[in-house]
């Protein structure tokens, strides 16, 4: 398999597994799951140059995914995170840090933390394990993100359930304001993030 081909099968898998099973008529159940065998017989019925395609060869690509987008049990295959359809994921709710971070746009962090942060066009908030993985989740879309802080101790105390996704991502419904405080922009951390990127953008003028 050239990387070409594991690219382009990667994207298939979380195309299925994220926001159209129904795109290869894959059956896919309440908590998510996919048959490995039954998506790749599908994809190569449809597309005919991966013919040679088997079960095995999603299995390697969601095992060999660094940020542990998702979750391999013997044939079944199904995503941790970033679902636009509705499902019930039973994930883990334990060990859970007593902080988490999430980027946003600097002018609306008055509004968020009035609000609250909302999941949107996505079924989950989605939460980062430290602020650089916070900051380079935001930098996707934002130049130069902010970064709140959630108080997890308080907010499960008060009845807010969070669940463990991927290695560095986690998931809950909604996250009311009460729970949420800016990180400053001298914090070190922050500092340092932007002084790598300020770096890697003028390396590429």
């Amino acid at each position: 398999m050239s990387d070409r081909e594991s690219n382009s099968l990667g994207r298939m898998l979380a195309l299925v597994l994220r926001h159209a099973p129904e795109k290869f008529n894959v059956e896919m159940d309440i908590n998510g799951w996919v048959n490995a065998r039954e998506l790749s017989e599908n994809i190569a019925k449809q597309r005919r140059h991966y013919h040679w395609l088997r079960g095995w060869h999603f299995a390697a690509i969601a095992s060999a995914d660094d940020k542990g987008r998702y979750q391999v049990e013997g044939d079944m295959l199904r995503a941790t995170y970033g679902h636009s359809i509705e499902l019930e994921l039973d994930l883990p709710t334990d060990d859970i840090p007593e902080a988490l971070y999430w980027p946003c746009e600097p002018d609306q962090v008055p509004t968020i933390k009035e609000l609250g942060i909302t999941a949107g066009d996505r079924k989950h908030v989605h939460l980062s394990k430290s602020i650089s993985n916070a900051m380079e989740a935001g930098h996707v879309r934002i130049s130069r993100p902010a970064i709140l802080e959630v108080d997890t101790v308080r907010a499960i105390a008060d009845g807010h359930v969070i669940y463990r996704a991927g290695k560095t991502v986690y998931l809950v419904d909604e996250m009311p304001g009460e729970y949420l405080y800016q990180i400053e922009d001298d914090d070190p951390m922050v500092l340092e993030i932007i002084a790598q990127w300020e770096l890697a953008e003028a390396e590429e003028e």
